[in-house]
């Protein structure tokens, strides 16, 4: 089995390099693995811009990442779901295309949630960034919201390596393995 040596501060892993289509990639999964999401939110907390007012990220595999930040930061976040539930009022939605999926995924922000946004600096909280589909429709509702996206911040990028988020490393994109 092909694995992806990584290092997030104190933490080490090697990440099992997986198919998700035309290529293959080295999948991190931070559900359930508290001590790499910890290290990382740490990491990340660190480098959060100056006056940032909230977090953002899609669900579902960056949510706990998020919430070590909310907790260490103080700041709240916002989760943007990838289905319109029947609660959500005046909900914001778009259609992306994520590497992982390869097909189109909704993702929604509930109208209740507009107020943590609107006006507000805010900074974008994933995993991974590989193709940005998710991160450039997150960025066009934050946008539609009135939002104002500080930063982007990511534990890894994948593929090409990216100058528009903070990452705390890159994955290599591999061929289909």
């Amino acid at each position: 089995m092909l694995t992806h040596h990584v290092r997030v501060g104190d933490q080490e892993r090697d990440l099992k390099v997986v198919n998700v289509g035309a290529v293959s990639v080295a999948l991190l999964n931070l559900l359930g693995d508290t001590a790499l999401t910890e290290a990382a939110a740490e990491e990340l907390v660190k480098r959060l811009p100056h006056g940032v007012q909230t977090l953002v990220t899609p669900e579902v595999k960056a949510v706990p990442l998020a919430h070590a930040m909310s907790v260490r930061s103080g700041l709240p976040y916002v989760v943007a779901r990838k289905t319109e539930k029947p609660y959500m009022v005046d909900a914001y939605k778009k259609s992306v295309i994520s590497i992982t999926t390869g097909k189109p995924q909704l993702l929604v922000i509930d109208g209740e949630d507009v107020g943590k946004l609107r006006g507000k600096r805010v900074a974008i909280v994933d995993d991974v960034v590989s193709t940005g589909g998710t991160l450039t429709g997150l960025v066009e509702i934050l946008q539609e919201i009135g939002a104002d996206v500080a930063a982007t911040m990511v534990v890894f990028t994948e593929g090409d390596e990216r100058d528009d988020v903070v990452a705390l490393g890159h994955l290599p994109l591999y061929p289909d393995a």
